[in-house]
């Protein structure tokens, strides 16, 4: 199985894939074949460079890029018999890519919290911190130019990140349990 996390900036997706990561399951960061590509190329690791190096990336591979660069990692860790967590799948062409390469294999899991506390997240954070006007231009960057909002829009699974830490690491457990056993018996949780 590989569980795609989806959400807007500062909802949680690093959280979110952390904790499964905890729980055993290896992580690929589609935000890392971007960090890669900037310091490959030179360049200062800044909210700036990140977005040239991923509109650049999508230009040349299409807006599914960051999927067709990962499958091969994905692809290992399933060869392997891992179930595998992607951190960061953006547009829905990339879900569009993953879903016909691993079908109902592919669980999108939209991590959401209000835009004011993701904001104020994104503003906290210690590495590439965004003035809240930033972090909403980001929003509308990434809805509008990226395609965020069909993976959001059709997710399977929906973990809210609207409070204290313990809540939400609670709901990601449940969620993980409900894929385990949803695996066990075949099903899909209703």
């Amino acid at each position: 199985m590989i569980i795609a996390a989806v959400g807007m900036p500062g909802s949680g997706k690093s959280l979110f894939c952390d904790r499964l990561r905890e729980g055993g399951l290896p992580v690929v960061y589609f935000g890392g074949l971007v960090l890669e590509e900037v310091a490959r190329r030179g360049l200062p690791v800044t909210p700036d460079n990140e977005r040239l190096v991923r509109e650049h990336l999508r230009a040349e591979h299409g807006m599914d890029a960051m999927a067709k660069l990962a499958l091969p990692a994905i692809r290992e860790h399933v060869a392997a018999g891992h179930d595998v967590v992607i951190d960061g799948l953006y547009s829905f062409s990339e879900y569009k890519t993953l879903r016909a390469v691993f079908g109902d294999d592919l669980q999108v899991a939209a991590i959401c919290a209000p835009a004011t506390l993701r904001h104020q997240r994104l503003a906290a954070r210690p590495q590439r911190p965004l003035s809240p006007a930033e972090a909403a231009e980001r929003d509308v960057r990434e809805i509008e130019r990226l395609e965020k909002g069909g993976p959001i829009a059709i997710a399977d699974a929906y973990v809210l990140n609207d409070g204290d830490m313990e809540t939400f690491l609670a709901r990601i457990d449940a969620l993980a349990a409900s894929l385990r056993a949803e695996r066990r018996s075949g099903e899909r949780p209703a």
